[in-house]
């Protein structure tokens, strides 16, 4: 019986392992020999979960004919790949990817550290902050004193609580877009929310065009879907969208849904002005794209001088094209799982519908949480908080990569929680595994691309500070020279460090 439960062609893991090499090697990089380098280049795609796990890979001969190697350098790779554990294989059956006994399942997507972790390693890839209190314990104070009149009804909620519901529709409203309760739906986080759009709209083998860098998450859940993914470049610098670029993919891949972060683009911090934004949504109306717009960062502007342009949904008053996501998770707190959907009221409707088969509802509790917010003031206080913490730690994580990595190239955004990094020519995977040997955990530019691209780049969060922050940058610092040097990517596996 196989092992294998997925297989990836010999073209495309091809194409993977090329666009490892697309950035130029760091000064005195020792070269392995081309068995060895096959080898790690496989080796990363599994850490990185690019390849996953029990993925049945190419025959020796396929394989080297798509990358132009003899069969023997592929078959002394496989050979390493069996001795490390990265590789298990059986006559008949072939050969499929594996991890070393004792060595955790790689990350598909930014899952946090382990909490028992966070004393060895520090933990870049989750961009999420500690609650702002006092305001989470006084939210679940209050819900708790709202709770007992809905503890007698049967609490599930489909489409959210009324009260909730009503609450988010009248803030829409005071943005100036007119809302009513029947056009929200609230949801288990954003991920929730998006998750439930994409199986309403886009079934298997359906486009989504994306941005290109976009969030790894929502990458990896349309993949799951079944969605075949439409990478559009963003702009030069952080200044949003390439219009020219989307009206072309719109005309003429015609996806059925658009993903985008207009707001403090995660992971560029790219803010699109409202003239793009009009732009996007005359282009999708014109394709009959359905826009999703994901506002998850829309309140964590950081500096005072920013202007905020209208929401994307402002431009669609009609309600036809676009659909907002919106969430608790980012702005206040990641462990607050609420999340939202503003459209139209029938699409609210086929939403609620589909939902008797996913998770059913929201927790009551959260949601009576996130209303006290909402109705008391808190939320704005909180929002604050955040906001300073953010930028704090923003302000001292660039000071310290600029004195610990000045080849390092990027630009400081006004707002969100990420610094998108060009890694100074090395790659993006090699640091992230070196990162790991040296106490530093931080996702690799491929996680946000699509079929590999980005591999010269790292996103750092601001979600540390202080002499957390120096300390930080100067372990990345360690594992670029380890990169640098050939001792990343080598034979070893990477340690584990547990608390």
């Amino acid at each position: 019986m196989a092992q294998w439960t997925s297989a990836v062609g010999a073209a495309q893991l091809a194409r993977l392992l090329t666009s490892q090499q697309d950035r130029p090697a760091g000064p005195g990089t020792r070269r392995p020999p081309a068995y060895r380098a096959l080898a790690d280049g496989i080796r990363l795609l599994v850490l990185e979960g690019r390849v996953p796990v029990a993925a049945r890979l190419p025959a020796e001969r396929e394989l080297a004919l798509s990358l132009s190697v003899s069969r023997t350098t592929v078959a002394a790779a496989y050979e390493a790949l069996r001795g490390e554990g990265f590789l298990e294989s059986r006559r008949g059956a072939g050969s499929w990817t594996a991890v070393p006994a004792g060595n955790p399942l790689p990350a598909r997507g930014l899952e946090p550290l382990p909490p028992e972790a966070l004393g060895s390693i520090i933990d870049l890839g989750c961009a999420a902050l500690p609650a702002p209190e006092p305001w989470l314990t006084r939210a679940v104070r209050g819900a708790l004193e709202e709770l007992p009149p809905y503890a007698h009804t049967h609490g599930d909620y489909p489409a959210g609580l009324p009260a909730l519901r009503a609450m988010i529709a009248d803030r829409y409203t005071a943005r100036g877009i007119p809302t009513m309760p029947e056009q929200i739906m609230v949801t288990t986080g954003a991920m929730g929310a998006i998750d439930a759009i994409c199986h309403l709209f886009a079934g298997r083998g359906e486009r989504i065009a994306v941005e290109s860098p976009s969030y790894a998450n929502i990458l990896q859940l349309m993949r799951e879907t079944g969605a075949r993914l439409v990478p559009v470049a963003m702009a030069a610098g952080l200044t949003g969208w390439d219009m020219d670029r989307w009206r072309q993919v719109l005309r003429e891949a015609a996806p059925r849904l658009a993903y985008v972060v207009a707001d403090f683009h995660n992971p560029t911090g790219a803010l699109a002005d409202e003239d793009q934004r009009r732009q996007l949504v005359e282009a999708a109306r014109s394709a009959g794209t359905v826009l999703v717009a994901d506002e998850t960062m829309t309140e964590l502007w950081l500096d005072d001088d920013v202007r905020m342009p209208r929401p994307v949904c402002g431009f669609d008053p009609a309600g036809s094209t676009v659909i907002t996501v919106g969430s608790a998770s980012k702005a206040f707190w990641a462990g607050m799982r609420i999340g939202w959907v503003r459209a139209a009221p029938d699409v609210v409707r086929s939403l609620v519908a589909a939902r008797a088969y996913a998770d059913l509802g929201t927790p009551v509790l959260e949601q009576l949480a996130v209303n006290w917010l909402f109705g008391t003031g808190g939320w704005e206080q909180a929002v604050e908080i955040r906001r300073a913490q953010a930028r704090d730690n923003r302000d001292a994580l660039v000071a310290a990569v600029r004195r610990e990595l000045p080849g390092w190239e990027f630009e400081v955004p006004q707002g969100g929680l990420t610094l998108w990094v060009r890694a100074g020519g090395l790659s993006g995977s090699r640091l992230a595994e070196a990162g790991e040997r040296v106490g530093v955990r931080v996702p690799s530019g491929p996680r946000f691309g699509v079929d590999g691209a980005f591999e010269g780049y790292v996103r750092l969060p601001f979600t540390v500070g202080g002499a957390v922050a120096e300390e930080a940058a100067a372990r990345l610092g360690a594992a670029a020279r380890l990169v640098e040097s050939g001792g990343a990517g080598g034979g070893e596996t990477p340690r584990t460090f547990v608390a």
